[in-house]
């Protein structure tokens, strides 16, 4: 399916980006980020998305780039379906490393991260949704795409799927999305990892 940034939504729109018709550019605003309750105790509904809506049995893909060099700096894919049932994926800064980071919340937030590699100021993510299943990849190269999750999302008539970045302990991170796609999902098996 066709996806135009330009006529894209915005949710917490920051002061400064730039939208073509693939790809955005921003810059975060400060204390933005998307939580709910796990361990911290907030709930928080302020970081930067950028989406389309799209129904059911498809997979979305963008490359990121950026600096991402302060606590959990992070950008990637957002499938949101309201305020309590979302997923975000993508570059998270923690530990004093960039890590890929997925968040699942379905009332509270679900987070979990993996490195299988670590070039993760230009990378690619993926996300295909499918029949209550939600399938997360990523890749250094837009070929190989090893499974970071494999998880239920509900099933619902429509989802808001698109690019999201937040800075929840500063504002300031400049990331360049590029090369957005939203089509059908794609059917290669589980533990194939090519394209």
């Amino acid at each position: 399916m066709d996806v135009n940034l330009k006529e894209a939504e915005w949710l917490n729109k920051p002061v400064v980006w730039e939208a073509t018709e693939t790809g955005l550019s921003l810059t975060t605003e400060a204390n933005t980020d998307f939580w709910r309750e796990t361990h911290y105790g907030f709930t928080r509904d302020s970081g930067h998305f950028l989406g389309v809506t799209v129904v059911d049995g498809f997979t979305a893909s963008v490359r990121v780039q950026g600096e991402f060099r302060s606590l959990y700096d992070q950008a990637g894919l957002m499938v949101r379906i309201d305020e309590n049932r979302w997923v975000k994926s993508g570059v998270e800064f923690t530990d004093g490393e960039r890590f890929l980071s997925t968040v699942i919340t379905d009332g509270k937030s679900d987070w979990s991260v993996s490195q299988p590699f670590k070039e993760l100021e230009d990378f690619y993510i993926r996300i295909t949704l499918k029949e209550g299943t939600m399938r997360i990849q990523a890749s250094s190269n837009g070929s190989i795409w090893p499974l970071l999750r494999l998880a239920p999302f509900p099933k619902v008539s429509h989802y808001f799927v698109g690019l999201t970045a937040c800075t929840p302990e500063r504002g300031g991170l400049d990331v360049r999305f590029s090369e957005f796609s939203v089509g059908a999902a794609i059917t290669t098996d589980l533990h194939d990892l090519s394209s």
